[in-house]
């Protein structure tokens, strides 16, 4: 959710403003009056609490600062105008309500993308999304509760849904930086620190479980940790080691300097992320959305994940269908 203050109007006007100089050509270029020009950037400034642009000059010039966001404006305008015009391709006119469920792996980023365009391409449509676990995603599909669904898979078939496989998301070992100074002594030291585990009602515990049985790897279960970001914070703080998956690691940012990702000592698996819609669904809508959200997951996650990890590239992948 943006902050309050921040709002996508105001950052057309910004991205507009920071390249013409001039509010009378903003207000041209967006249809917005001159007055309301000055007023959605006064709102970010204010939400932001700082200047993105020199008021005393003409033509105005972004500041250091709105030189940074102006770069992050750019960014995230082009994956909605890209989203958009993916999804513009269809006539939803016809249609009188959508629901759609996405995991929470995809808060951070693809979700506030896609929604966004889907809220605004859906001018007549009464529109709902939730965000929650695979479990609960997957059975609220299944219960016919909402059309669409974005989840992991239990990788047993669902009757009834027509599945589009989106991305493998590999399973691989976080633990605190420094702990382990070569990817070949990983096995070796995972002893010296408990393993902190997803809580055991996840789809993503239960699938890690079934790694480490298959391994006959057997760890002392000490914690179990139902939020995500807590459970990289764990690890972040020295506490124990965890094995997730590339969209975990990227969703935990925030720890990044903290924390070291290495692919996982032992025989491993993935898990697969796929969109499901029911299979009485006659409608492009559902493959459409796929393939953005693909394109999302892929300049969203995907490709920065490879950058900062490259022995993810083998791995981590959309899944061609």
């Amino acid at each position: 959710m943006l902050m309050k203050g921040v709002t996508l109007r105001g950052l057309e006007v910004f991205e507009t403003l920071a390249k013409t100089g001039s509010v009378a050509q903003t207000a041209e270029a967006t249809g917005l009056s001159q007055p309301a020009v000055s007023q959605q950037l006064r709102n970010l400034e204010k939400a932001l609490g700082t200047d993105l642009v020199d008021h005393g000059r003409r033509p105005m010039v972004p500041t250091s600062a709105g030189r940074s966001f102006l770069t992050r404006t750019e960014a995230i305008l082009s994956e909605l105008r890209l989203a958009q015009s993916e999804l513009s391709m269809m006539d939803l006119s016809h249609l009188p309500a959508l629901s759609i469920g996405l995991i929470d792996d995809f808060d951070n980023d693809l979700t506030p993308r896609l929604v966004t365009a889907l809220a605004e391409s859906l001018t007549e449509c009464r529109f709902k999304m939730i965000t929650a676990s695979s479990h609960d995603i997957l059975s609220a599909i299944l219960a016919r509760e909402i059309h669409i669904a974005v989840t992991a898979t239990t990788g047993e078939p669902q009757e009834g849904l027509i599945e589009f496989p989106l991305v493998r998301d590999p399973f691989i070992l976080v633990a605190p930086k420094g702990f382990i100074p070569q990817a070949t002594q990983a096995e070796a030291l995972l002893d010296q620190l408990p393993l902190l585990r997803y809580a055991g009602d996840q789809l993503i515990s239960q699938q890690i479980e079934a790694q480490l049985q298959q391994h006959q790897s057997e760890f002392e279960n000490r914690f179990e940790i139902g939020s995500h970001l807590a459970l990289m914070a764990m690890v972040a703080r020295r506490i124990g080691w965890a094995v997730t998956t590339p969209l975990g690691y990227m969703r935990a940012a925030r720890f990044h300097d903290q924390i070291e990702a290495f692919p996982l000592p032992f025989a491993g698996s993935a898990r697969r992320i796929s969109l499901f819609a029911s299979s009485d669904w006659a409608d492009q809508l559902p493959r459409t959305v796929a393939q953005t959200i693909q394109g999302l997951i892929k300049r969203q996650m995907v490709d920065p994940a490879i950058a900062r990890l490259p022995w993810l590239a083998e791995d981590f992948k959309l899944i061609e269908t």
